[in-house]
């Protein structure tokens, strides 16, 4: 049982972090408008892909999972 404890703990820590940044998101720099995020916009369409924003929040992550891990 200590381990479901375990696991509700860091869902509702990653729960909380999520929540905050869609609170305070539009006021981070730079996410979001990087260089090499994708933005198309036409008369009756857009599409925006944030490849190079999705690539350095997931580089955060792994650094941030590894070093909680030990």
């Amino acid at each position: 049982m200590n381990g479901i404890g375990k696991i509700l703990i860091i869902l509702g820590i990653i729960f909380v972090v999520v929540g905050l940044a869609f609170i305070f998101g539009d006021r981070i720099p730079y996410i979001g408008r990087l260089p090499g995020d994708i933005y198309v916009k036409k008369e009756r369409f857009s599409f925006y892909f944030p490849i190079t924003t999705s690539i350095i929040i997931s580089i955060i992550l792994t650094v941030l999972f590894s070093i909680f891990k030990k």
